[in-house]
């Protein structure tokens, strides 16, 4: 079983630190945008264009994606889609979403769109920093890792 990652691109902040963890375990990277980002020389990374549209890049790594694959996104339903396909899914800041704790964050999701609808909440989240980019790298690092333990375990 081979591991892969899916990078849902549009807006990801974090794109160069998976294309550094990609290239330094040899895998497969799919960066999947509706354009506007530049290809990367190397046969390992494949830029995925999607026809411009709501949720486009999200039904093709939804499509896609398989059990033990990683996906990197900030899209909570996105996420629960990936999981449900056997996928571990990393938000750009580092927090690692799984089977245990997307229905709570798809709660939280919902109910924060609620807010905003109703103007009780104006602001948005907080701005990436270094630190997210730190944490975040070292999360990705440690997910591979832990695929890739999966995967030779399985076939075997």
């Amino acid at each position: 079983m081979v591991v892969e990652i899916y990078v849902d691109a549009d807006g990801c902040p974090v794109r160069d630190e998976c294309i550094k963890v990609a290239r330094r375990h040899d895998l497969k990277l799919y960066i999947v945008s509706d354009g506007g980002i530049r290809p990367v020389n190397d046969k390992r990374i494949e830029l995925v264009i999607v026809s411009p549209g709501m949720d486009a890049a999200d039904r093709w790594i939804a499509d896609h994606i398989g059990s033990n694959d990683l996906v990197v996104t900030g899209d909570i339903p996105l996420a629960a889609d990936c999981i449900k396909s056997g996928a571990v899914a990393l938000k750009p800041n580092g927090d690692t979403l799984n089977e245990t704790n997307i229905g709570p964050a798809l709660g939280t999701r919902d109910l924060m769109a609620n807010l905003r609808e109703t103007g009780e909440i104006t602001g948005g989240p907080s701005p990436f920093n270094r630190q997210d980019r730190s944490r975040f790298l070292s999360a990705l690092e440690v997910a591979v890792q832990t695929a890739l333990r999966c995967s030779k375990n399985l076939s075997l």
